[in-house]
């Protein structure tokens, strides 16, 4: 952001002192944003404001029912809101007496989309109340000081106000800043990466390209996709989509869309889990930084009926734990990517570490990365500096999918270590005190672009920061390893103290004869066979008959004990019974045999363990960290022994300075 731009910044949040003591910091935003918009949108329609009010004096006159399309083509050719008031911000202001009023008459003779986004501001509540507050007329004269006409503000910069102004309301009121914007870089090397192989596609004469951010906030990324397209294709149509579930934030997305001439209708409020606004569309390309970390219990009930309809819907390939919906919203992007017979689609994402590897095989999240490997969309995983966000210090990563890979890079994933490439900003913005500069964008794109050749090549310059995988290597067998149980029987006192409280006994009639049966065995040495103690247990019973199913399960269970040097138990056909207490699992890569792992890493340690296949389950997860990690081996003991040392002989100095 330049300084100019700062300037204006600063200069729009120096109303914040004509709010102060009327209003609360965290209500600041409540007024400068719509306020900020409103005078933008006036100073858009300023060039044709005369044209736009013969038009709907002529369309009243000829009796046309509904005339907004003719009023947007009057508005100018760019432009899909108008305005049909006499008035403009400026003579809204002119008269001090009624501030509040012609403001509100103002707002009422705007376009309907355009009114909608003043309605998410409860805007016409905030007219009142500073009204009633004696500020109507000082905070509307400041704003009508600036000139946010696009000849002085291009959208590009006004995108930057807007940010800056939402990330210090953030702040001052404790909120989540990332939740409503991307540093503009983050942006800028996301759509690099989504973008970039496509480039010979994008150049093509009258190409046609739907982009969809379905967690858009102020619309940033859908911004940043739009203009490296048409930098590459000035003459290609880029039509944007989105959905934001803060109203804030919707609405200068939606104000930024009417300004530039996009369709602000394909901008929609809501959840994009519960009311998916964009239901039966598919885009040619997806691009999102969904909040980290926020759970999605409130549309709970929706999300969990549609994942009742499998694959028909778009959660069919799993749920993640109630507390992460990041999974979700991958989930719902392929769901709404282009299919390969319709050319395909491509999408980016800004994840934390979780999604890479919360959940053990046959989880939520593991059966959704592997639905994603198994149908090879994966095409790369980026991990980004830490500290790079507004709102986290937390590592970041990109994931990159599409249904339609080249070639060369079927069957494979592609992880690239970017966690170096970065700068240090000069003064930090929240959490935020790193960012990546232009060369490093630069440089990180063309590594992208040459993963293969540069995983291959020891010689590239990059070949330690990308490594190339197939898809299988991410997967694995979670096999459960037993062995045999082995028991020795005896009775003691802290066996019939744990039937005492056994609930099998509780209405037992012979309870006590039953306890004082067993009380003869106590001391009794133990015994390794069972049919050696079942005929000394029946005879400590003798008188009881026999004993009611529960109850004998109680007995036996207290009664046995493990033991290594103990009978092997089997079952009715021989087959050795397993021990709970010694099951354990191993995780087996997935293209690896499960008896050609046994013999070389459990048997030489367990012989008698063996695989319950039954219970094998498959899982996949992505250890980036573990594929990247380098052994940095300890200090020779000298070389610190002498540092101690060199510490200890300073610590004396400084204490004999001291004592002078």
């Amino acid at each position: 952001m330049s300084s100019k731009h700062q300037e204006l910044a600063g200069f729009i949040w120096s109303v914040a002192d004509l709010l102060r003591g009327d209003y609360k910091q965290s209500e600041y935003g409540k007024v400068i944003l719509p306020f900020t918009v409103l005078r933008r949108l006036d100073c858009v329609l300023s060039p044709t404001r005369d044209a736009v009010l013969e038009r709907a004096a002529e369309l009243e006159q000829q009796g046309i029912q509904n005339p907004d399309t003719l009023l947007r083509r009057a508005s100018g050719s760019k432009l899909s809101f108008y305005n049909t008031s006499k008035l403009d911000f400026q003579a809204c202001v002119r008269d001090q007496d009624n501030v509040a009023k012609n403001l509100s008459f103002y707002l009422s003779k705007f376009s309907a989309n355009a009114q909608e986004i003043f309605n998410c501001y409860e805007f016409g509540t905030q007219l009142t109340r500073l009204d009633n507050a004696g500020l109507i007329y000082k905070v509307a004269a400041k704003f009508a000081e600036i000139d946010l006409s696009p000849s002085v503000v291009d959208n590009h910069q006004m995108g930057y106000i807007f940010e800056e102004l939402i990330r210090k309301f953030s702040e001052i009121s404790n909120e989540t800043a990332g939740e409503h914007f991307t540093p503009r870089e983050v942006i800028k090397l996301m759509v690099n990466l989504l973008l970039a192989p496509d480039t010979a596609d994008l150049t093509t004469p009258g190409v046609v390209k739907t982009v969809l951010d379905p967690a858009c906030g102020t619309g940033g990324m859908l911004t940043a996709a739009e203009e490296f397209i048409l930098d590459h294709n000035p003459d290609a149509t880029v039509k944007v989509f989105g959905q934001e579930l803060n109203a804030e934030s919707y609405a200068i997305c939606k104000s930024d869309m009417l300004i530039k001439g996009e369709d602000a209708d394909n901008i929609r409020l809501g959840n994009s889990f519960s009311h998916d606004r964009h239901f039966g569309t598919r885009f040619h390309y997806l691009l999102a930084n969904p909040p980290f970390g926020v759970e999605w219990k409130k549309v709970k009930e929706d999300v969990e009926k549609e994942h009742e309809l499998g694959y028909a819907g778009r959660f069919g390939a799993g749920l993640p734990r109630i507390n992460d919906g990041s999974l979700l919203f991958l989930q719902h992007m392929i769901h709404h990517m282009k299919r390969p017979d319709e050319g395909g689609g491509r999408l980016a994402i800004v994840f934390n570490g979780s999604p890479l590897f919360t959940g053990a095989a046959d989880s939520g999240e593991s059966k959704i990365r592997r639905w994603i490997l198994e149908n090879d969309w994966l095409e790369a995983v980026v991990a980004l500096p830490d500290q790079l966000f507004y709102n986290t210090g937390i590592s970041t990563y990109f994931w990159i999918l599409t249904n339609r890979k080249a070639p060369a890079h079927e069957g494979k994933v592609i992880l690239l270590d970017a966690r170096e490439h970065w700068a240090k900003m000069r003064k930090s913005l929240g959490d935020k005190r790193k960012y990546i500069p232009d060369d490093k964008i630069a440089e990180l794109s063309q590594l992208y672009g040459e993963a293969l050749v540069a995983a291959a090549d020891p010689s590239h310059s990059l070949h330690a920061k990308v490594k190339v995988f197939e898809n299988s290597d991410f997967g694995y067998q979670r096999i459960t390893v037993e062995r045999p149980l082995r028991l020795r029987f005896e009775v003691t006192a802290d066996t019939l103290a744990e039937l005492e409280h056994a609930k099998a006994l509780a209405k037992y009639e012979a309870r006590d004869k039953l306890l004082a049966g067993l009380q003869a065995l106590v001391g009794v040495e133990p015994s390794f066979r069972k049919a050696e103690f079942t005929g000394q247990l029946s005879d400590a019973l003798a008188g009881l008959g026999k004993l009611p199913a529960g109850v004998s399960k109680a007995v036996w269970a207290v009664v046995s004990v493990s033991d290594p040097e103990g009978e092997l138990q089997v079952d009715a056909k021989g087959n050795p019974l397993p021990d709970p207490d010694l099951r354990d699992n191993e995780n087996v890569p997935l293209r690896e045999d499960i008896d050609s792992y046994m013999k070389r890493e459990v048997l030489p340690h367990v012989p008698d363990a063996w695989v319950d296949y039954s219970k094998t389950k498959i899982g996949y997860e992505i250890p980036f960290t573990r594929h990247f990690y380098v052994y940095t081996p300890p200090r020779p003991l000298a070389e610190i022994d002498a540092e101690l040392k060199q510490l200890e002989s300073e610590i004396q100095r400084l204490l004999s300075e001291v004592t002078k």
